[in-house]
């Protein structure tokens, strides 16, 4: 039983510029266009020579850096002036995303080792600035027509251990800095991206490192957030084409963590589309955690068919999801559907046969719909999962 996959989390707009007061004098356009013109010609070509000078300028910047750091540790003013040398040229690099071309040259000459290790950075904002750079340089629209590059580059961050630097620098990460919080989701950005150009790191990460302990910290904060969500999204790509991470998440309880989440809605609906969004991952998350044995037989110890027999009985958003998670649940595992008879649950599903005036009169509003139809598609499959056993 295959799931889609998670909706693609979209990416936020950058914010409109500020408006100016009536008072304010007239700009002068072409001023602004010079000023523009001559950054832009700060470097007119970015071919394999521009590269070198960038890389060259980088390390030389880092040297610089742990130099100062070794020499006066604990006066931070005689190293704060190369660690903003050594901020502008990472952003500098960034550049190299408009030729991703040049990836195989950028791992070659070992600038993808340096980028690595400033993830360890002491200085937080130097690792931040390490992690924008990766996940510019990942981007899905960046790498979308140079597969081969784009996998040079990620077997190199791999073999240079990105996937756990980048997890281990998430425990000093911050939502209540706004930079801080910015990072989390860049963060998350650039794991997803890696698995995207190389499927096999989805188990990687969750082998090496404990992404899979903080993706389960994170959907059990009550309150909602842009990075809850996007932790959401991540986790249910982990879970869905790896049954080794389906079963090390129920091993850590995951079951429970997921039951608990999506209980806060079952007597109410999210209150944006991206909080919806969420509860449709968290959702698609438990169902892919169903699919091994032992994780059915923790659902049941769980009361998770109680659960979902709550939710259908309120007939909220979450209607479909929990008819969905049931179906999960009881394929080839009697247990789940003897408890799901024993504790009323074909009472709450004729309704999804029939349909009720209160559902018809839900679909009525567009961000309450329930698709009957699709209820309908799974509660014959769990009729089906009651004639075998």
């Amino acid at each position: 039983m295959d799931l889609p996959p998670p909706q693609k989390r979209k990416r936020s707009s950058s914010p409109p510029p500020p408006s100016l007061p009536p008072s304010a004098a007239p700009i002068d356009l072409s001023l602004l266009e010079a000023i523009e013109k001559s950054q832009q010609n700060v470097i007119e070509t970015l071919d394999l020579k521009t590269l070198k000078k960038l890389a060259l300028s980088l390390e030389r910047r880092l040297n610089s850096n742990t130099a100062a750091r070794l020499k006066y540790p604990d006066n931070p003013d005689k190293f704060a002036d190369s660690e903003l040398e050594l901020h502008d040229e990472l952003q500098k690099l960034k550049i190299l995303a408009g030729a991703p071309e040049l990836y195989p040259d950028l791992v070659s000459i070992g600038t993808v080792n340096s980028i690595t290790g400033l993830l360890n950075h002491d200085n937080t904002d130097i690792a931040i600035d390490a992690v924008t750079l990766l996940q510019d340089l990942t981007d899905a629209d960046v790498i979308e027509d140079n597969e081969d590059s784009a996998l040079v580059l990620v077997d190199a961050l791999v073999e240079n251990s990105a996937v756990e630097l980048l997890v281990q620098n998430l425990s000093r990460l911050s939502d209540s800095d706004p930079d801080e919080s910015a990072a989390i989701y860049n963060t998350l950005s650039t794991i997803e991206n890696l698995i995207e150009v190389k499927p096999s790191v989805s188990e990687l990460v969750c082998e090496k490192t404990k992404l899979l302990k903080w993706l389960q910290a994170r959907i059990k904060v009550r309150e909602f957030d842009s990075n809850k969500q996007y932790a959401s999204e991540i986790l249910a790509i982990l879970l869905q084409n790896s049954a080794a991470n389906q079963k090390r998440f129920g091993q850590m309880n995951g079951v429970d963590t997921l039951l608990q989440a999506v209980a806060m809605y079952k007597s109410k609906d999210p209150k944006t589309g991206d909080e919806e969004e969420m509860v449709e991952n968290l959702f698609d998350c438990l169902c892919c955690v169903l699919m091994p044995l032992e994780n059915k037989e923790r659902f049941v110890k769980a009361e998770g068919v109680e659960l979902m027999i709550i939710i259908m009985n309120q007939k909220k958003l979450c209607y479909g999801s929990a008819i969905k998670a049931l179906d999960f649940a009881m394929t080839s595992y009697p247990p789940a559907c003897e408890r799901f008879v024993d504790v009323m649950g074909l009472k709450t599903a004729f309704p999804a046969f029939m349909g009720t005036s209160q559902q018809e009169e839900q679909e009525k509003v567009p961000e309450r719909r329930i698709r009957r139809t699709s209820h309908i598609t799974n509660c014959i499959t769990i009729w089906w999962n009651f004639e075998g056993f």
